[in-house]
Formats: C-alpha cells, structure tokens, sequence
C-alpha cells in the first residue's frame, strides 16, 4: 500500500496533479492533498507518506523548509519537487536533501507519469525487501532471546537436578526444537554445557575448600561421588584428588 502526499496550493495545479497519480494508484493506496508546508508536515507526521509531491512556493513555509523538516523523521520517503523556477540555489539544496526528481512547471503528464511509475515501483521493492528482512530477523531475534533466557536460568540452577525438559518449558519452547537451536547456538549440546558448569564450579570449590569429592559431588549437582570422579577426569584428564594438590601447588608458586 502507497500513501502519496500532493503539496501545491493552487488548486488546479493541485487537480491537475491528482488526475495523473490517482490513475497509478489502487483502491488500498491512499491520497492525500495539502495547500501549505506547515501543513504537508502535519500530516507526514501522521500519516508517514512514502511518496511526496511537493512545490516549493506555498505558503506558511516554502517547499524546500518543509521538506528538510519532513526528512527529520521521514529519511527515507521519496519526494519530487515541482518548481516553476529554474534555480541552482533550489536545485542545489534539493540534491543535499537527496530529492529523487526536480520538475519544472508546467509539468507535461507523460514526465510526471514516468517518474511517478518509476519511483512508485522503487518504493514496492525497498517494502519488499523491508519485509523480508523483518521476516528473517524476527525468527532470529526469537532464538536469541530464549536461549539467553535459558543460560541465565542454567546459570542460576545447575546445581540442582536439571532436565532438557524442563529448561525448556521455562523458556515456553518444545524440547526436542530447543535442543537443536541451542547446539547450533552453543557449539555444544545442553547436557555438554551443563557439565561444564558444574565441572567448573566444582573446580572452584577445590581449589577453595577442603571439602571431600562427595560433598563437591553433591554441591555440583552430581547425583554419586563416582559418577563425579568420571565426569571430571574426562573434561580435565585429572581426578579431583590430583586438580587440588596441583591448584595448592600452583599458588605456592605464586
């Protein structure tokens, strides 16, 4: 749907206009008309035109005024500028503010059409490609958001018996989706992750107690001291036993 707003205070300049747009347009575009740039910037607020049509001398403020005004929150509205003036100085600053087309009047139908065409289909494809792109954020933007949901919930709760499942159904995901997305995410599965937390917390504790591998076990999340000692081993190539005396060993050094 295009929104088109026709700026031109003399009115049969302004009919002249809307004949030749409203034969471009379908029933779900939308026309608007103005006399004046205070009031072309009223309504670009409200109803934020992609397609501008705008003369320079009208009353209140001129074209030009209006449009630098309207490029403050519309950047990226398209805007031909009608000119019964041949002016560098007007050219000049139609170019700064990045004006597609600058039309001098009487402006014969089949120009107008050509660029009207030309500009109306340019702005389709950019909504298009706006589209696509929302399309391909907003998934994106989605896994994002649950995945840091769930490590900070993992985070606050690893020690305790943690379940795919019920990581999941925290974060309102299927467990069978949240396990895919979360290794492509990670670069390792939930239960891999969940390990090496508790393998590095139970590093922690080693290095900072004396409490005995049953109780590190327990305070890590691990359901028996063997099942510990194996898990261990496999992420440090060391038992528990053997981490401490070389963690104590390291901070003689020191």
């Amino acid at each position: 749907m295009s929104i088109v707003l026709i700026v031109e205070d003399e009115i049969l300049e302004q009919d002249f206009l809307k004949s030749i747009i409203l034969q471009e347009l379908t029933q779900d575009d939308t026309l608007l008309t103005c006399e004046s740039g205070v009031q072309a910037i009223k309504l670009a607020k409200q109803y934020q035109p992609n397609i501008i049509i705008m003369d320079i001398m009208i009353p209140e403020l001129d074209g030009m005024s209006a449009i630098e005004e309207i490029k403050k929150f519309l950047p990226n509205t398209s805007i031909i500028v009608l000119s019964a003036l041949s002016d560098f100085h007007y050219a000049q600053k139609a170019i700064r503010l990045q004006v597609l087309d600058y039309l001098l009047k009487p402006v014969k139908p089949a120009v107008l059409k050509q660029v009207f065409c030309k500009i109306l289909t340019s702005t389709a494809k950019y909504r298009v490609k706006e589209f696509d792109n929302k399309k391909s954020t907003k998934p994106k933007e989605c896994r994002q958001h649950f995945i840091e949901e769930s490590l900070k919930y993992i985070k606050e709760h690893f020690r305790e018996k943690l379940t795919l499942k019920k990581v999941s159904s925290k974060v309102f995901i299927n467990s069978k989706y949240f396990s895919r997305v979360f290794k492509k995410e990670m670069g390792i599965s939930f239960s891999e992750y969940v390990m090496k937390l508790r393998i590095q917390h139970a590093c922690q504790l080693l290095e900072k107690t004396n409490y005995p591998a049953y109780r590190i076990a327990i305070e890590c999340g691990f359901s028996d001291a063997s099942y510990f000692n194996r898990v261990f081993y496999s992420q440090m190539d060391m038992t528990p036993k053997s981490y401490r005396k070389y963690a104590q060993a390291s901070k003689l050094k020191d």
